[in-house]
Formats: structure tokens, sequence, C-alpha cells
């Protein structure tokens, strides 16, 4: 019943918001993305340590979910409505709608995950991780089972139509496993791999470093291949009927590969930042894009052209009332991160409104590190000038904050004046 009652106001919401087709919330580049059965909503990771789920037809951010202490480098959609997010620190957290904390979280990985799928019969949830293995966790509960054998980190993973399992790694092997985990075939390409996908006949298709999209048969060998230099391939995603292949690229682009005539139709070319992650809508019509823009993105699948003006309009700049100031230019490097006032979209950082006379790690909401929790300092003009003459990383110990320190006693000084004025809530 609960459940029910969420997906209502979700669905409100999705009605009574105007549409737009490019979505803004993530404070670093879109590592991730996955869409719902019904192709309503999205969820997507970020290297800002967030994951947002979003109401595709009209671009708001539904949720913002902050849990992984790293990037967010994969989502999942399960079958029952949850989603899973996997993370740089290692832990892979599932996630019910609705709720602000994670219903489970799955640990075992030594180093960060990179790949998340969900098995055909939605079962089980497999992961890569940089520790060198790929794991098949079962989602009714109980030990994962660990896959190894790859020299190195292990960054794709995907499933076979029967429960088979498909890794790929740095070391340029695709490795191939029967449902209960046996390795049966292993396929060594010319380059360091990044990217996998299965088509729903299961044919895999495996890209990295060397810009070629090559296509295996279930025994390993490369049936075709398609070049699409010079920038290395970093995703993949099948067409829900297994006709085409989108081929994400470090170089913002994403090429279109038809398998019947195994040539590319078109290219979608976007502002010239890597495209991390790339997903269908389940009815095949559009391409849903995030990269390092910080944007995800709608596009048409049948033409490739954008859905909606390919840049958004600059959003209002809200150090413009400050123009001249030295403050406001010392500034300009944490408006990526942090907002000025509260009704200002979430960004990776807590708001800064309000900041002078607040205890640290206090802003309602924000899902600050256990470190950071424990230590008492009031925001002060002294003690922020502090926090940039001896860096984050000294003055707040455990802080996910970017290591930076401002030099120039001068420049701190017009900061702390700028933040003074710029934060006030009253």
């Amino acid at each position: 019943m609960r459940g029910t009652r969420i997906l209502g106001v979700i669905a409100a919401l999705l009605l009574a918001l105007p549409a737009t087709a490019q979505m803004r919330g993530h404070g670093g580049p879109v590592r991730a993305l996955a869409i719902t059965g019904d192709g309503r909503l999205a969820v997507s990771g970020g290297f800002d340590q967030a994951a947002i789920i979003w109401g595709l037809d009209t671009g708001a951010a539904l949720s913002v979910l902050r849990f992984h202490d790293g990037a967010v480098n994969a989502v999942a959609v399960l079958p029952d409505g949850r989603f899973a997010s996997a993370s740089e620190d290692g832990r892979i957290a599932l996630w019910r709608l609705g709720q602000a904390e994670p219903e489970r979280v799955l640990e075992g990985h030594a180093g960060p995950v990179a790949g998340l799928a969900v098995s055909p019969d939605g079962t089980a949830l497999a992961s890569a991780a940089w520790d060198g293995t790929a794991r098949i966790w079962p989602l009714a509960g109980g030990p994962a089972r660990v896959l190894e054998g790859h020299k190195g980190n292990v960054n794709a993973v995907a499933f076979l139509p029967d429960g088979g399992l498909v890794t790929a790694g740095a070391d340029a092997s695709v490795r191939i496993w029967t449902p209960d985990g046996q390795a049966v075939a292993t396929a060594t390409l010319p380059s360091a791999l990044s990217a996998l996908a299965v088509t729903p006949d299961g044919e895999i298709a495996a890209a990295g470093a060397d810009a070629a999209v090559r296509f295996l048969a279930r025994d390993g060998a490369v049936r075709w291949q398609v070049d699409l230099g010079p920038a290395p391939v970093i995703a993949l995603a099948p067409s829900p009927d297994g006709t085409r292949i989108a081929a994400a690229s470090a170089g913002g682009t994403v090429a279109m590969i038809e398998r019947a005539s195994r040539k590319v139709l078109f290219t979608l070319v976007g502002p010239g930042l890597p495209v991390w992650s790339v997903a269908w809508r389940p009815d095949g019509s559009e391409l849903v894009t995030g990269g390092g823009d910080r944007l995800v993105r709608r596009w048409n699948a049948a033409d490739g052209e954008p859905i909606g003006p390919l840049a958004m309009p600059r959003p209002a700049d809200t150090l413009a009332a400050f123009h001249g100031e030295r403050g406001a230019e010392v500034f300009r490097a944490c408006v990526a991160c942090h907002t000025l006032t509260p009704d200002e979209p979430t960004r990776a950082g807590p708001t800064l409104a309000g900041i002078f006379g607040r205890r640290i790690a206090a802003v309602p909401g924000y899902r600050y590190s256990e470190a950071l929790k424990g230590m008492d300092i009031v925001w002060t003009p002294e003690t922020v000038a502090r926090l940039f003459e001896v860096g984050p990383a000294r003055y707040t110990p455990g802080t996910r904050m970017p290591e930076q320190t401002i030099n120039s006693a001068e420049d701190r000084d017009a900061l702390v004046r700028f933040l003074a004025k710029a934060t006030g809530t009253n």
C-alpha cells in the first residue's frame, strides 16, 4: 500500500511539472544511467557521489540519494521497483522509491565497483570491480558468488539470455561464465576494455581504449567489428529489440550501430565532453545520455537529433550582482558544488546559505561523512578562512570535499567578505 501511495505521488508530480529534455542536478559528470521498465523514471549516478531519480518526461529530479563515499559508477533498475547504486567506495546500495536510506547494502568488494547488471529472471545482481573480481549477489539474500580470473580491474559486466555472465577488464579480456559461475571461454582483444553489452539473441559487444566495437560469439570468437576512432568507447547499450547498439565515446559522440548492415547509421554529437553513460527508453524511441557536462540528455533514436535544444539556456548567474568583487571571482571555483541561497537546485555539496554561525555537518537532508559529524566546528569568518589556508584534508580530515587551498590571505579575506554578503538568510 505504501508503494502504491508513493507511485501515486510521483505520477502527480510528473503530470504537474513542465517538460524539459535536459536534466541538470549533478555536481559532476554523469557516470551511469538506467531506466525503469515503464520508461517513466530514470536513475543516474554521478562523480558527485549522488544518485538521482528523474521523471524523464518532465526533467524533474524526484529524489537525490546520498549514501556513497565516492563516485557512483553504476546503477541498475531491479524488476521489483527497487534501484541499485554502486560506488568507488566498494559498496552496492539497494534503494526503494520514497526512502532516503538504502534498504540493504551489499559489501565484499575490496575496490571500486565499476559495473552492475541484473539477471534475466530478476533474481540476481552482478557486479564488476577493480579488485579483479566479479560477483553475483542473490537478491533474496545470501552470500555472493565470487568470479576470479581477470588480471586487473574488471570494468564491465552483463548477463547472457540463459543467465550466464560476461565480464570485461583492463587486461583486455572478455570472459564468459556459465550461470553457476564456471569460466567457459576467454577472448583477448587488442586493448583495455571498459564497456560491454549483450543483445537479446546473445551476441556480445565489447569496446574500450582502441575505439573499436567488437561483436563476439558465445565461444569468444570475434565475428565482426566497427571502428569508431579516435576517442575510446566508454559505454555501450543495445536497443530493446536488439537491432542496434549505441556506443558512447570519450570524445562526446554516440554512434548508432545497425547490426544487420554492420554499419554506423548516424552519430549523435553533443557538446564535446565525454559521454559516460547511455540507456534506451523501453519502446526504443529515445536514447538518454549522461556526460561530462553534468547533464542527462534525451535524443530521438530514429535520427539522432536532440530532443529540445542541445545546449540548455544558461542559468541565471548568481554572481552577476557581485560583478567586480574579488571574493565573487574566488568563489567561482566553488559554484559547481555549492549554492548560495536555499532555493537553488541541489548540487554535489551542501548549500552555503546561512553558513556563518552554523555548526559543521548541519544542513538538513545532506549526507555528511561520519568524520565531519563528530567535529566541533562552527563556521565563522575565521574558521572558513582557516579551512582554505591549510586545506580541507588537514582542517576537516575525512571530508569528501576536493582538496584545495587559497594561498593569498587577501583572497581568503575577500572570499569571507563575499560569503557574509551572499549567504545571509535574513
